[in-house]
């Protein structure tokens, strides 16, 4: 309108349905330009202190909340780029993280974050999309603070409910015994409602055992355990493992096998990796399920203050 200014552009968050999740405040992503044939830049945004990405260190970046960009950044680009419809189901195979520690401190505000995504390996079903890999460099202020990418495929509704016809009325297990939950500083965690694992008696081997009321691990619903609760999983024993001396997680590589069903028990071990001259120290966690290796995941950390 005549004499009116025009208003400034604002940032807001790319669709929470293109990233599946319910909430925007659990969106990262606010923005997405195409390059050339399968590079991106995105534009992202980390609140200063997350209410579950969080370790105990309050000044820092938890390494997990790079791995769920990376998820969410591979959803976008399905559905922005390469016209994933929205009712399609996405099984994440493989997603690896490197974090660069002294980059993940916190500043005054929330984190802008610039990304740059490279999506190879691209297959197509006829006009479909069927499957991709992206790799994916994570920027703040400038400076490189984190690194990883993964294997995504996209299935469609009709074939995700054939495929899990059994399973798709199933619902999170409750924690039936909460007394055996782990304190949340074995795990690195400050709530007990954020702690995933319970005891089992021995020191490398935990059930797991997440509440399934939490808002942000099940914020939407789904009919097995996410892969996101299962990262969450890993750090929490390779910490676990580690503890009492201090352990904060700084990388991750993850093989999923399988769904990780919610009608029978999830063991989750932990073994120690032979020390790495220029690496800190890794763990490697295995869950197992009805004698099936669901994942894989080696989680690498310090066991200093990484700053």
């Amino acid at each position: 309108m005549t004499g009116l200014r025009a208003m400034p552009r604002l940032t807001t968050t790319v669709p929470r349905q293109y990233v599946h999740r319910a909430s925007h405040a659990e969106v990262f992503l606010t923005g997405c330009e195409k390059l050339d044939e399968g590079r991106f830049a995105l534009t992202g945004e980390w609140p200063r202190r997350h209410a579950f990405f969080t370790h105990t260190d309050p000044a820092r970046h938890d390494a997990l909340q790079a791995a769920e960009t990376i998820r969410q950044a591979g959803l976008f680009l399905a559905h922005a780029e390469y016209d994933v419809p929205l009712d399609h189901q996405f099984l994440l195979s493989q997603l690896h993280l490197t974090t660069l520690p002294p980059n993940m401190v916190t500043g005054p505000g929330p984190s802008e974050l610039s990304l740059t995504a490279t999506c190879t390996d691209v297959v197509r079903r006829g006009k479909r999309l069927a499957q991709f890999h992206m790799n994916i460099t994570i920027d703040r202020a400038g400076r490189p603070c984190a690194a990883g990418g993964g294997h995504f495929t996209c299935i469609s509704q009709a074939t995700y409910r054939r495929l899990r016809a059994t399973t798709t009325t199933a619902t999170p297990r409750a924690r039936t015994q909460p007394q055996h939950t782990l304190p949340p500083a074995t795990v690195g965690k400050t709530a007990p409602a954020d702690v995933v694992l319970s005891s089992t008696g021995h020191t490398s081997a935990w059930l797991l055992d997440p509440d399934p009321r939490h808002p942000i691990l099940f914020e939407h619903a789904g009919d097995h355990y996410p892969g996101m609760v299962l990262l969450e999983a890993a750090c929490q024993a390779a910490t676990a493992l580690s503890h009492p001396q201090p352990f904060t997680p700084t990388a991750v590589k993850a093989h999923f096998h399988q769904y990780a069903e919610f009608t029978s028990p999830l063991s989750i071990e932990a073994t120690p990796l032979p020390a790495h001259p220029t690496h800190g120290p890794s763990t490697r966690i295995t869950g197992t399920q009805q004698n099936h290796t669901v994942f894989t995941t080696t989680v690498t950390g310090t066991r200093d203050n990484p700053t």
